[in-house]
Order: structure tokens, then C-alpha cells, then sequence
């Protein structure tokens, strides 16, 4: 048995397998995206999902001020995607989204694409809890997930 402090926590959390995310908001005409591997479905009826940002994130204010967002579950092929999007400052290559309508951009080439509207904002820890209700959703049967476990991809 191992005292809990932050090193032994993230260690530990590390077992758990993820899936991997890119949430996506346009303000400004600008598309802005974060990585974000703690999502979870919250109910099926209405339809909630929820992931969460750090209090520390550089786009935690973009992302509060935003009504619509959309969450791109990326696919076995999308790395790279990913790692852009972790980063304080990313990129966004327009090739890389669909247009669904003036406030939602889509990631390409996703295992899964949903169109979400924000509901509701907990801040919790370190953390800020995003509650969304799903508007549309689009999903492949034929893609491979991409995975987080023990602190890499697989």
C-alpha cells in the first residue's frame, strides 16, 4: 500500500484505459481544440456527456464562454491529431474539420463526432466539470479507437 500524493494518484489512474477526445469550440472564426481523455456519457435520457479541464488550461476560457462545442473521439489513426491538440498553444489545420453548421466543427476521419450544447459548469478540485446535452451525433463501425493507458498510447 502506497501513501496517496499526486505522483502515486496519477500512477495509479494511469491503469485505467481511455479513450481519447479532442473537444472542439469556434469563437472568433477561430476553431480551438483541447485533448481531453476525461470524458464519460452522464445520462441517456435527456442525453449528457461530460469531460473536464484543468483550472490551469489555456483554453479553459474559450471553452466556458462557448454554447456549443462539439467532442471528436479520435480514431486508432489519429495520433497525431491528438498530441496537437495537448499542446498550450495548438494548431488547427482547417483540412482536418467539417463544417456541420456556423458553431460546430467536426474532426475528420473520427470513430465518433458529437454535436453538443453546454448546460452546466462545476468547478470541483482543480478541475472545471463541463455538463452537455448532445444535439447529433455520427459514428464508423469500421474505425479502431485510439487508447491512452499507462501514460501512453496505444
Amino acid at each position: 500500500m502506497k501513501k496517496t500524493n499526486i505522483k502515486n494518484f496519477k500512477k495509479t489512474l494511469s491503469k485505467f484505459i481511455t479513450g481519447i477526445t479532442v473537444v472542439c469550440v469556434k469563437k472568433n472564426n477561430k476553431i480551438y481544440g483541447k485533448t481531453v481523455n476525461s470524458f464519460n456519457s452522464l445520462s441517456l435520457k435527456p442525453p449528457l456527456v461530460l469531460f473536464s479541464l484543468g483550472n490551469y488550461s489555456s483554453s479553459l476560457n474559450v471553452f466556458s464562454e462557448s454554447k456549443y462545442l462539439s467532442i471528436n473521439i479520435l480514431s486508432k489513426n489519429q495520433k497525431k491529431i491528438s498530441e496537437c491538440f495537448s499542446g498550450k498553444k495548438p494548431v488547427a489545420d482547417s483540412s482536418n474539420f467539417e463544417e456541420i453548421n456556423e458553431n460546430i466543427y467536426f474532426i475528420n476521419g473520427c470513430i465518433a463526432n458529437l454535436h453538443c450544447e453546454l448546460i452546466q459548469k462545476i468547478k470541483k478540485g482543480d478541475h472545471v466539470i463541463f455538463i452537455n446535452k448532445v444535439i447529433n451525433v455520427r459514428y464508423n463501425d469500421k474505425l479502431k479507437p485510439l487508447s491512452y493507458f499507462n501514460s501512453k498510447y496505444i
